[in-house]
């Protein structure tokens, strides 16, 4: 039976993506644990396909005139909120079996505060003298509303690589907990003991994660394994929405290339194939990410390699030479920062201008054969709705497809602090989340969400040019696109396979058409 026990909490949304929730941060941790002696097991709530339907929260009854009906379309949005991952009273029976005496739980995002909560309730019920710790970006971001909490026992604030250890050893050897980096906890009267966040110097100290105690076939991708590597934490950029910029307590650092290598090495031998890089600003130092590609590109020859940044790469840090050893190295997608074609929006957004390097990017992932993806915000709290229609309009030009990111402040962010100044800020801290449409101000949530189901056209409108097929035929979300452009109605598909109108905001609706009857729309490839 493990000493300790890391879990990765289920969650509750309208989605998932599978390949982005790979638990490389325990992972991490459970290495230095190993190393200094310790019996760890990790605990992987998500590493099931089992997913149920649950009641929408009350604090999130508001979306249900926006979310409101199956749809079966081509271009569907959201409908069904959901419990991912095992049910409560399957981790509590597997808590129980585990004896650990001390368990770390993974709160990385604040709107999955409650599902981590959850399991530290459920840890003090089996485990009562099991000592509960959480880390991530929420505890890290707001300590107190943690520390509230009665099933926690402490938390560590950022990196936790080394805390752990300290902590764990501590509480083997009741020793003082006063010097642990990082660590908060409640003192002898009951008062928050409230510690800066840890930071590792070195990043080199950044431990290869143990990967074997990782359920890696739940994380397979066609039929090859997949790993998340960070080559690298913090970021230069200053975007005020962000929680880890360059204002926040965390520096930006790339650890040497031999050390990324050499996980490399340990993900390419267990056979994995595709590899994302969760930097925030990967190829911020060019001939760094230069260097590391051509290390790819020779080490791994003829193992067809498939990598991502997912996270996305600011276009004025790529030029083509730097494309074409991308494409060498095994990259078949570009993930694109735009953030938005506004300038006065890019300035309250603290964003640079990147359009010129965009279009740039654009004609060397086509050179080389790469597809795009391009990211723009909307909903932002001073965003005008028809600076997101020009967003639009600027990506249906283009050979690229669409991401629309729906703003949100997160804890830790100089938004997010003044926003709780100026009652921007969610009445719920579950509402810090892209798929609670969060803020309606400058944008409502209502032309938020028609932009949100005007991008998906587009998208599907961009894959019916790369089929080289016109919008006639059988083919239902044809038809649902000849409707849209002829008399301005979104549809969707019930189950019955019966059409029927969202809700949209038409004055959003008519200006978009009126945008795109004056467009050329692109393929994405």
């Amino acid at each position: 039976m493990p000493e300790i026990l890391l879990i990765q909490p289920p969650i509750r949304d309208f989605y998932l993506t599978k390949k982005r929730t790979i638990p490389y941060g325990l992972a991490s941790l459970a290495t230095g644990l190993l190393e200094a002696g310790f019996d760890v097991e990790i605990l992987d709530c998500l590493a099931t396909d089992k997913s149920r339907e649950v009641p929408l929260p009350q604090e999130m009854q508001y979306l249900r005139e926006f979310y409101h009906r199956y749809d079966k379309s081509p271009y569907s949005l959201f409908y069904q909120y959901r419990h991912y991952g095992y049910s409560y009273e399957h981790i509590s029976n597997l808590i129980a079996k585990s004896k650990a005496g001390l368990v770390g739980i993974s709160s990385l995002f604040t709107p999955y505060q409650n599902e981590a909560l959850a399991i530290a309730g459920l840890v003090k019920k089996q485990l009562p003298a099991a000592k509960v710790v959480l880390g991530g970006h929420h505890p890290t971001a707001l300590p107190e509303t943690v520390l509230g909490n009665d099933a926690v026992d402490f938390i560590i604030r950022g990196e936790g690589e080394q805390a752990i250890i300290q902590l764990a050893e501590a509480l083997k050897n009741k020793t003082s907990l006063e010097d642990i980096p990082g660590l908060c906890y409640r003192d002898s009267s009951g008062e928050f003991v409230i510690a800066a966040p840890a930071i590792v110097s070195n990043p080199d100290d950044f431990p290869l994660p143990a990967n074997q105690l990782v359920k890696s076939s739940f994380y397979r991708r066609k039929g090859k394994g997949s790993a998340v590597i960070m080559a690298g934490r913090g970021c230069n950029l200053k975007c005020r929405y962000c929680s880890v910029s360059a204002d926040s307590f965390l520096p930006h650092r790339k650890r040497t290339l031999s050390a990324v290598m050499r996980e490399l090495d340990l993900a390419v031998k267990a056979g994995v194939r595709f590899i994302d890089f969760e930097d925030e600003n990967l190829s911020f130092q060019r001939s760094w990410f230069r260097e590391l590609l051509d290390r790819i590109s020779t080490r791994y020859q003829g193992m067809e390699l498939e990598l991502r940044a997912m996270n996305g790469l600011l276009p004025t840090t790529l030029d083509d030479d730097t494309i074409r050893s991308m494409a060498k190295a095994g990259f078949n997608e570009l993930n694109l920062s735009l953030c938005t074609t506004s300038i006065s929006q890019l300035k309250r957004f603290s964003r640079p201008n990147v359009q010129a390097a965009f279009d740039r990017c654009l004609d060397s992932a086509e050179k080389h054969g790469l597809t795009a993806v391009g990211y723009v915000i909307i909903g932002g709290p001073w965003q005008k709705p028809e600076d997101s229609i020009k967003d639009l309009i600027f990506l249906a030009q283009r050979r690229v497809l669409i991401g629309l990111s729906v703003y949100y402040p997160s804890p830790g962010s100089t938004d997010y602090e003044n926003h709780k100044n100026e009652k921007i800020f969610p009445s719920d801290l579950s509402l810090t989340r892209s798929t609670a449409i969060p803020v309606s101000r400058g944008t409502t949530r209502l032309e938020t969400v028609t932009l949100l189901r005007l991008g998906r056209i587009l998208n599907y409108m961009k894959a019916l040019q790369s089929q080289t097929k016109e919008l006639t035929g059988d083919d239902p979300g044809k038809k649902l696109v000849e409707e849209f452009q002829k008399n301005g109605k979104i549809l969707g598909i019930d189950e019955k396979g019966e059409k029927y109108e969202h809700y949209v905001s038409e004055h959003i609706v008519q200006s978009f058409l009126k945008a795109l009857a004056a467009t050329t729309i692109r393929a994405a490839s």
